[in-house]
């Protein structure tokens, strides 16, 4: 099972304060992001949005460290683009993860752009820079940000998630708040995650013999021992769980009686250029 983020709403975790809350116009929405050399820009939202690779972008402001706390920013090296992104938190790391096992999306940052309007009811000037910028092989685009529970965000969270949504409607972008998945499916994702890299694509040449182990469909660990010795197939068999060649309920803990498939992206070298 992929979790493919693109095929939810672009409105899909957004606050029930969306019908009381008025938005600029999406021509008074500003962007400001980082350009070569780390100089601050600022454009038209929509003129940035047609013209800015965001997914090329290094973070326009830097992630917060709050003493106390269990969870520091860090790096996610991506098997997408082949480099790291940062994350802030770990609810953000996970998002990272289910993005970069996405195989529709081909770029991924962290905090590329800061949106900036003025409130049309208090007429302060507001700002909110979006945790994540995700784009997809069809040209989409995605925004979200990362809240570490499904409960209610704040207000100031609430309030700029209509804004930031209705501005990315205008250009054809989608807006999310990505709730975190479910705890089984996390559970396996980040085991999964661990074989990401393309050495473990072909590790001991073993690759056709995993594929072929389960062209049809069988239990995990039967299809790695058919496949050859069994620690050096697993490997090879999680990352092509990873990558989409092959797959699995990801809703019940992976075993070794979890029943392995062919995949939609079996034999499709174009998408693991990177390690998927």
């Amino acid at each position: 099972m992929i979790i493919d983020s693109s095929q939810d709403s672009a409105q899909g975790g957004l606050p029930a304060l969306a019908g009381a809350c008025r938005v600029p116009e999406p021509g008074a929405v500003e962007a400001e992001f980082a350009a070569v050399g780390s100089t601050l820009v600022q454009r038209r939202w929509v003129e940035a949005a047609v013209a800015v690779k965001f997914e090329q972008l290094a973070p326009v402001a830097a992630f917060p460290v709050v003493p106390g706390r269990r969870w520091g920013p860090g790096w996610w090296w991506s098997a997408t683009t082949g480099r790291h992104v940062m994350h802030g938190s770990q609810a953000m790391c996970m998002q990272l993860m289910v993005l970069d096992r996405d195989p529709q999306v081909v770029g991924l940052s962290a905090r590329p752009v800061r949106l900036i309007w003025r409130d049309p009811d208090s007429r302060r000037t507001l700002s909110w820079v979006p945790q994540l910028f995700a784009r997809y092989a069809d040209g989409r685009a995605l925004l979200a940000d990362c809240p570490a529970t499904s409960t209610t965000a704040g207000t100031r969270a609430e309030r700029a998630a209509v804004v930031v949504a209705a501005a990315c409607a205008a250009v054809g972008f989608a807006y999310r708040r990505m709730v975190p998945p479910d705890k089984v499916v996390a559970a396996n994702v980040r085991w999964l995650a661990g074989y990401r890299h393309p050495r473990h694509r072909d590790a001991g040449g073993l690759e056709q013999a995993v594929l072929e182990a389960f062209a049809a469909p069988r239990p995990l660990m039967a299809g790695a021992a058919a496949a050859g010795e069994t620690l050096s197939a697993l490997p090879v068999l999680y990352h092509a769980l990873w990558g989409g060649r092959l797959v699995a309920d990801l809703t019940r803990p992976l075993g070794e009686h979890t029943l392995v498939a062919p995949g939609p992206a079996a034999g499709d070298g174009e998408q693991e250029q990177h390690g998927r």
